[in-house]
């Protein structure tokens, strides 16, 4: 039986279940059930969807419709779900609670009234209904609906919203877990291995070869950290220090693949042989905000009479695979191979060398004299010596070094 046409629908269920559950975008969702609602003679000034998500960052989503404007979205931090604001608001009555809240604002103000009633006289409504939107396991989201026209809602017209909420959750509800899925992914795994798993490639063995400038760091001392400050303090102190390593790979197009302990895997992919000499080139400019952010995380330290964080950094470049790798009940997506074995030696040289950053060759020969040889040491692992790259003001002499670890 064919899709009926926008023409064919009679309700506003049958909307949500046939078009708005296809639409793509808030705009298109929101926007086309307001539309619809609109063209069948509920006059609505603006709507809202508030949507409950699963984010380290952020507690929830809304979705705000106004007539005349469309759809937009905003997120909130977990700030909000803890502020005064939200407790003196509708929606802490229908989360919390569960109950419905109905508001006619063309009457006058009373002590002690939800503060937000004033913001929605002043646009002119005359008519506010709250209403919880049921999710399985007794979950709630809400939605509000409001009105300028003079008489407010009438009792056919919350009927006819009352009657299209279930549908309006089971819209809301598939839309909100591929959400969740999305996001959890692209936090626990990165965005683009996040991606890669929703695309299907999940099996063990899944994955491809591909070309990588390579970033792996780790702080010193980790250990003796961990055995001297107390548990909240250690877990401070990774956060911080993986928050400055990791806010450079991002925001210059790498990806952090993985945190192991004290260390952190990244890498920024190559696209073909002419990307080479970019990656390595945006790698080491990240690598170098990287260490200056540190610097000033180090300088606050200090002043709070805190443990500076020293650490090592290593960048070399080469072919990895990228797939999934593990057990087969427990997965890990991520890179292996020679490269990467290779870049873990290289970062074993930063302490002996007294150096935060390391380079291979390969990775240095695109970098101009933004990179300088330290001479040729021994990798562990490895029979012939490899030329080592560091920054040129790092101080130290390459030579003398030389003759301390080979």
């Amino acid at each position: 039986m064919p899709d009926p046409t926008p023409a064919a629908i009679t309700t506003p269920t049958e909307w949500l279940l046939t078009v708005g559950r296809m639409a793509d975008t808030p705009d298109a969702f929101l926007g086309g059930l307001c539309d619809y609602l609109l063209g069948h003679g509920l006059q609505l000034d603006r709507v809202s969807l508030h949507l409950a998500t699963l984010h380290p960052q952020v507690v929830g989503i809304r979705v705000s419709w106004r007539r005349g404007i469309g759809a937009e979205e905003t997120r909130y931090g977990y700030d909000v779900a803890e502020s005064a604001g939200y407790s003196s608001s509708p929606l802490y009555i229908v989360y919390e609670r569960g109950e419905v809240v109905r508001q006619r604002l063309n009457e006058p103000p009373v002590e002690g009234e939800f503060p937000i009633l004033a913001e929605l006289r002043a646009e002119g409504l005359t008519d506010y209904y709250v209403v919880p939107l049921l999710m399985p396991g007794g979950r709630r989201n809400a939605c509000t609906w409001a009105t300028s026209d003079p008489k407010g809602f009438s009792d056919v017209q919350i009927a006819t919203i009352d009657g299209l909420l279930p549908a309006l959750a089971a819209c809301v509800e598939p839309r909100m877990l591929s959400r969740k899925l999305r996001g959890l992914l692209s936090i626990y795994l990165g965005a683009d291995a996040g991606e890669r798993v929703l695309a299907g490639t999940i099996r063990r063995g899944d994955g491809q070869t591909i070309a990588a400038a390579i970033w792996l760091c780790d702080m010193r001392d980790f250990t003796l950290i961990s055995e001297t400050l107390p548990r909240d303090d250690v877990i401070r102190l990774l956060n911080d220090f993986f928050e400055v390593m990791a806010g450079p790979v991002v925001d210059h197009g790498g990806q952090v693949l993985k945190f192991i302990g004290d260390a952190m895997l990244a890498i920024f992919p190559i696209v073909d042989d002419l990307d080479r000499d970019r990656a390595c080139r945006t790698a080491l400019v990240a690598a170098k905000e990287a260490l200056a952010r540190m610097d000033e995380a180090n300088a606050a330290r200090r002043e709070k009479g805190e443990r500076e964080i020293e650490l090592g950094l290593a960048l070399h470049t080469g072919a990895v695979m990228y797939g999934n790798i593990g057990a087969p009940e427990r997965l890990d997506f991520t890179v292996i191979g020679p490269a990467v074995n290779l870049t873990a030696r290289i970062a074993g040289l930063c302490r002996p060398l007294g150096r935060r950053l390391l380079a291979s060759a390969r990775f240095a020969s695109p970098c101009g004299s933004e990179l300088v040889s330290l001479g040729h040491h021994h990798v562990r692992g490895l029979h012939q010596q490899q030329e080592i790259f560091g920054l040129p003001d790092a101080g130290g002499s390459g030579d003398v070094l030389d003759l301390l670890v080979s």
